[in-house]
């Protein structure tokens, strides 16, 4: 079978507009956010109200640049390319922030509409990092350091992202009863658990779907500089 072709450059942009969204998606059907962003929304819910200016986006490159000096730190290397995962993540909560502001008005009054956007930014979070995964550009600091093990490891990508994901959150769940109180799952809900369940499976199918499917090829010679 013939596949189509798709630019690795291309399929970052997809990546990073799509992982926005889905986020936004999530935090408006309020069933819970995804497990890895968990730890930076409970970081904006606590913060926000002290600093007004203190958006989502920004506790993502915030808590994105500890986590960078944590994968160097595993991985016991340091390359160039590590440092475009900060620009990714800042590129990122820029976007983030935008559609939160969209997203705020899509309709959310019963359970239907909550389960459908939940859905929807389920299945778009695992198609956008499937994406990701198949660039040389660097991704977002969390995709970065499930790669990074990934290689080190020699594990499957999705299966060490299941893992991580699970870190992700038990680590949002201490954060919640830390900032709110003992019991209190502010952000980390059912959905919350659902995705860290499922999440690697849903990659891995998608992954595996673009292998058949889709030919990634390089469209700008910059792949040298991410290597």
């Amino acid at each position: 079978m013939k596949k189509t072709v798709l630019y690795t450059e291309l399929a970052y942009v997809l990546g990073m507009v799509g992982l926005s969204l889905s986020v936004a998606l999530m935090t408006r059907a309020d069933f819970g956010v995804s497990m890895v962003v968990a730890p930076a929304y409970l970081l904006y819910l606590k913060l926000n109200p002290v600093l007004p200016f203190f958006t989502f986006g920004m506790a993502e490159y915030t808590l994105q640049a500890a986590l960078l000096l944590c994968t160097i730190l595993t991985v016991k290397k340091f390359r160039p390319y590590f440092l475009f995962s900060f620009v990714t993540a800042v590129l990122y909560g820029f976007l983030l922030d935008g559609w939160m502001l969209l997203v705020q008005r899509f309709p959310a009054e019963n359970i239907a509409l909550r389960c459908l956007w939940y859905v929807l930014g389920l299945g778009l979070g695992a198609v956008s990092i499937a994406c990701f995964f198949k660039t040389y550009i660097a991704p977002e600091v969390y995709e970065l350091l499930v790669k990074e093990l990934a290689l080190k490891l020699s594990k499957p990508t999705h299966r060490v992202k299941t893992v991580y994901d699970c870190v992700s959150c038990a680590v949002a769940v201490v954060m919640s009863f830390a900032f709110f109180g003992l019991w209190r799952f502010e952000g980390v809900k059912l959905g919350t658990v659902i995705c860290a369940l499922v999440n690697g499976f849903l990659i891995g199918r998608c992954t595996g779907w673009m292998d058949g499917h889709l030919d990634f090829r390089d469209g700008l010679p910059w792949r040298k500089y991410f290597s």
